[in-house]
């Protein structure tokens, strides 16, 4: 269940009276009883109510984006407007004294939310740049990254060449145990490199990360429905893993013979 926006109880604890809250409380409140709707047409519904009671309810755009739309262009248009809606929302002051710290205020959430959803239909539109220059500007705005965006950048990175911003970005999260970036230091050592003693020993610390990665990466077997979540070193973040990762192993030349040979003299 996402947590609530609005005005603080007073200390009885009693709900604020629905008229002294500002339109975009009202709107945002739909939106939270859209989260719980038990049909998609409600919770659609219900996101097109909040717009009429508040045109800057950036979450009912998300959701729109999300549930209504046709296309990805369609998708990308609502959630542009879901960003702009956002903006508005919020004015200048957060950009100005609360650049680091985006996720940890509540009123900022709908934007990054926003920002997160414009990105990902972006790079479907095969707008690369843009969509990767949206994820690194959230990264600035909340280094903290709680939505994750940083694995789905390094994908991107990868599969667009842009290897100094790559290593820049593994550096900046260097203490990070996800299994795509010990997989990713390896294929940067192999492009760099071949198959060296250096490039290998990466590859050994991912594979004893991970075992379960070459299968996937290789297409042995089907990466299927993603998880809800994963756990280090399962076979659950090896999906995750190979899903956005998979492209750049395959698009780099032996890349993925070498994984296999490395694989078997490990016993992986």
């Amino acid at each position: 269940m996402m947590e609530r926006m609005g005005p603080l109880l007073g200390d009885d604890d009693a709900e604020p009276d629905a008229s002294r809250l500002s339109p975009l409380d009202r709107a945002q409140d739909l939106i939270y009883d859209a989260w719980e709707a038990p049909t998609r047409k409600k919770a659609v519904a219900l996101a097109r109510q909040a717009l009429e009671i508040c045109p800057d309810c950036a979450d009912a755009y998300n959701l729109l984006g999300e549930e209504s739309a046709r296309d990805p262009t369609e998708a990308c248009k609502l959630f542009r407007k879901g960003l702009q809606a956002a903006e508005r929302a919020l004015g200048p002051r957060p950009f100005a004294e609360d650049v680091g710290h985006f996720w940890g205020l509540l009123e900022t959430r709908p934007y990054m939310r926003a920002r997160a959803n414009l990105a990902q239909v972006l790079w479907a539109l095969d707008a690369r740049d843009e969509a990767i220059a949206h994820l690194q500007e959230m990264l600035v705005l909340n280094p903290n990254d709680n939505q994750g965006n940083r694995y789905l950048l390094a994908a991107w990175l990868l599969d667009a060449g842009r290897t100094e911003d790559l290593r820049a970005l593994l550096a900046q999260y260097e203490d990070d145990g996800f299994a795509g970036w010990e997989y990713t230091t390896a294929l940067l050592a192999f492009r760099d490199q071949g198959d060296t003693d250096e490039s290998r020993q990466r590859l050994v610390r991912a594979l004893r990360s991970n075992p379960h990665v070459p299968a996937y990466l290789t297409g042995r077997k089907k990466v299927g429905p993603l998880p809800d979540g994963y756990s280090p070193g399962q076979d659950s973040e090896a999906r995750v893993m190979a899903r956005d990762y998979r492209r750049g192993w395959q698009e780099t030349p032996g890349a993925l013979d070498w994984l296999e040979r490395v694989a078997a003299d490990l016993g992986s």
